[in-house]
C-alpha cells in the first residue's frame, strides 16, 4: 500500500513538473512538427485519377462546418480551384493540399461569396512557393475586371513583402493574378478553357438569372469526368452535359428553410432580410431538383455543395434533405473537407465525408 502511494505521488510530481514546463516542451517540438507539416502533400497520396475535395461547402451565410464555396480539383498531378470563397484557402492547407501548388482558379461567376478569398489564394500561393509567374484565373467575360481589382488592392502588399523578404523568397514577377477570359458559350455548347497533360476543362452556361455570365465547368481526365455547377437554378444545360458522368457537384438551397427564415425575419421587423431570404429562392436549385438532374443525367454520384442555409442546428440536415432519397440515392451532403476520388480508368467512386 505504501509503495503504491509513493508511486502515485511520484507520478503526480512528474506530471506537475511536465505541466510547468509545457511551453518549453512545446517549443522544442515545433521544428519537427513544422518539418512534418511542410513535407505533407495530399496530392502525392491520391494516385492517378480525378480527385475532388470541398475546401468550402457553404454559401454566403456563416456556418460552423461549411465555408464559402471552394472546390479543389486534382488531376495529372496538378491542383486547381473552382471559386475561392472565404476560408477556403486555409481549409485547403488543413486538408493537406499545399497552397503553393495551385496551378489555376476557375471562377463560375462574380458574386462576392465566390471570389472574396481570391486575393488570399493568390498571396498564399505566391508566398509559399516563391513563384515567378502570376496565378492564372480563368472565367467568363468580366474576369479581367475582377482580377484587375484584386491586383490593384493587393499591389502595395506585394511591394511590402518583396521589400521585406527579397526576390528569392517573394519575387515581384510572381505576385498577383493573370485573367484568362472566355466568352460564355451558348446553351447546348461547350468551350474548352484548359487542356494539358490529359486534363480537359470545359465551360458551359448555367441559369443564375439575373446574374450573367454564370458558368459551370466539366473536368475530364483518365476516363473520369466531374461537373461542378456553380450557382444555378435547375438547368437543362447541366443535365445535357452531365449525361453519364461519374460525379456531379451541384449547389442547392432549401426553399422550405429559406421561407421559414424569411417569416422569422418579418416577425423580427427585419423586412430587408426577409426580402433577401425570399428573393434568393428563384435562382438556386433545391436539393430535390439537383437530385432530379442527377437521376435524369444518370450520373454516378451527386455531391451537394454551396449548401444554403447553414445546417448547424439539430434536425437541420434532415429538413434540408427531406424527400431527396425518393429521387436519387447515390448522394453525399458535402461539408468542409469532403473528398471524392475517381481513380483513373475505373468505375470506382471513393467517398470520404469525415470532414476536417
Amino acid at each position: 500500500m505504501k509503495k503504491s502511494y509513493i508511486a502515485g505521488l511520484m507520478v503526480l510530481i512528474l506530471g506537475l513538473a511536465l505541466y510547468s514546463q509545457r511551453g518549453d516542451i512545446f517549443l522544442s517540438l515545433v521544428p519537427k512538427g513544422m518539418e512534418a507539416t511542410m513535407q505533407s502533400n495530399k496530392i502525392d497520396e491520391l494516385g492517378d485519377g480525378l480527385h475532388i475535395a470541398l475546401c468550402g461547402a457553404g454559401g454566403p451565410m456563416p456556418s460552423a462546418s461549411r465555408s464559402g464555396p471552394c472546390v479543389a480539383v486534382v488531376a495529372a498531378g496538378k491542383l486547381f480551384l473552382v471559386d475561392s470563397g472565404s476560408n477556403g484557402i486555409r481549409n485547403l492547407g488543413r486538408m493537406g493540399y499545399p497552397p503553393a501548388l495551385i496551378s489555376g482558379v476557375f471562377l463560375t461567376h462574380f458574386h462576392s461569396d465566390h471570389i472574396d478569398g481570391l486575393g488570399e489564394v493568390a498571396t498564399l500561393r505566391w508566398a509559399n512557393g516563391a513563384h515567378d509567374m502570376p496565378l492564372n484565373v480563368y472565367g467568363p467575360e468580366g474576369v479581367s475586371t475582377v482580377v484587375g481589382g484584386f491586383n490593384q488592392a493587393y499591389g502595395q502588399d506585394l511591394i511590402y513583402r518583396n521589400d521585406h523578404h527579397g526576390d528569392n523568397a517573394a519575387p515581384l514577377s510572381g505576385g498577383g493574378m493573370t485573367a484568362v477570359s472566355s466568352p460564355a458559350p451558348a446553351d447546348g455548347e461547350l468551350v474548352t478553357v484548359y487542356e494539358q497533360a490529359g486534363l480537359k476543362v470545359e465551360m458551359l452556361t448555367v441559369d443564375h438569372f439575373p446574374i450573367s455570365p454564370a458558368v459551370a465547368y466539366r473536368f475530364s481526365y483518365a476516363g473520369r469526368t466531374a461537373l461542378i455547377s456553380g450557382d444555378t437554378s435547375k438547368s437543362a444545360n447541366i443535365e445535357k452535359f452531365a449525361q453519364g458522368i461519374d460525379l456531379l457537384v451541384h449547389e442547392a438551397l432549401s426553399p422550405e428553410l429559406l421561407k421559414a427564415m424569411s417569416q422569422g425575419a418579418t416577425n423580427a421587423g427585419q423586412d430587408n432580410m426577409a426580402k433577401i431570404f425570399h428573393d434568393v429562392l428563384d435562382y438556386h436549385a433545391s436539393p430535390i431538383e439537383a437530385a432530379e438532374t442527377a437521376r435524369d443525367a444518370d450520373v454516378g454520384h451527386l455531391l451537394y455543395y454551396h449548401v444554403v442555409p447553414p445546417l448547424d442546428q439539430p434536425g437541420a440536415e434532415a429538413a434540408w434533405l427531406k424527400g431527396v432519397d425518393g429521387y436519387f440515392s447515390e448522394f453525399t451532403l458535402g461539408q468542409d473537407g469532403t473528398a471524392i476520388s475517381l481513380p483513373a480508368n475505373s468505375r470506382d467512386i471513393v467517398v470520404d465525408n469525415s470532414g476536417l
